[in-house]
């Protein structure tokens, strides 16, 4: 596996051993979700992704489009089995044409989790618009979405990286629609949000259930954008629940 794309968190744990993957928000990283490990069930590999321009990969190219995130993690996972995708804000538009790659190979993954996110198939209902904002409307613009710590915005040089990060993500995030068939998929779909997300209506949220012929619920949860940061455990106790159990002890 890709250790500079894909950290596997639990290397220890077999590689047929049912696999959680997160891909994180637009401007994240895969260090902003290292904290979760603990509370995720331990039979269960811990994947996290990690975009080009951040870390490790700082000095690849960003990325110009989902479709090409998607791909490069496809190329690294396309043979992971049981494998459950999970993604947050952006991360849910990356984690769907994901799945929808492995869809299209006949290996559908055991599970899709969307969090904070409009259903793909639709426009973006709130486009940020980078390329129209100077630094202080773009700072502005995080502090309304929340994740992002303040002090890295106090900083002039760690300010300069997360906005050069931010601007090409949010870039991307304002294109995407789905525009092929709709259902697309046939694994059982999760939708995760925020009672207060003042990015994404809950409307928008549940449309992710057209995208599937399998099973699937909402579950919303008080916070906004960032709700998990409100209650880590509850919300991951939520995500366990749709994995598999540990079948040593059934």
């Amino acid at each position: 596996m890709n250790q500079e794309a894909v950290w596997d968190i639990r290397p220890d744990l077999p590689s047929d051993a049912p696999a959680l993957l997160v891909l994180s928000h637009a401007g994240g990283s895969a260090h902003a979700y290292l904290d979760w490990e603990p509370l995720i069930p331990p039979h269960v590999r811990l994947l996290i992704g990690q975009y080009p321009g951040r870390g490790a990969r700082y000095s690849e190219p960003l990325p110009t489009d989902v479709d090409d995130l998607a791909e490069q993690l496809y190329q690294v996972l396309r043979d992971q089995p049981r494998l459950h995708v999970l993604g947050h804000s952006m991360g849910a538009l990356v984690a769907f044409e994901l799945a929808l790659r492995l869809e299209r190979a006949g290996r559908p993954p055991a599970g899709l989790i969307v969090s904070a996110a409009r259903a793909a198939h639709l426009e973006n209902p709130r486009p940020v618009h980078p390329e129209r904002l100077d630094d202080e409307e773009m700072a502005a613009e995080l502090g309304v979405r929340g994740g992002t710590a303040p002090e890295l915005l106090e900083d002039p040089d760690m300010r300069a990286m997360v906005l050069r990060v931010i601007r090409a993500d949010f870039a991307l995030d304002d294109a995407y629609r789905h525009t092929g068939p709709v259902p697309a998929l046939s694994c059982p779909l999760t939708v995760l949000g925020g009672e207060d997300d003042p990015v994404v209506p809950i409307a928008d949220l549940k449309a992710w259930h057209q995208l599937t012929t399998g099973s699937g619920h909402t579950s919303m949860f008080p916070g906004g954008h960032f709700y998990f940061s409100d209650d880590l455990p509850t919300v991951l106790s939520a995500v366990a629940g749709v994995l598999p159990a540990d079948r040593r002890n059934s």
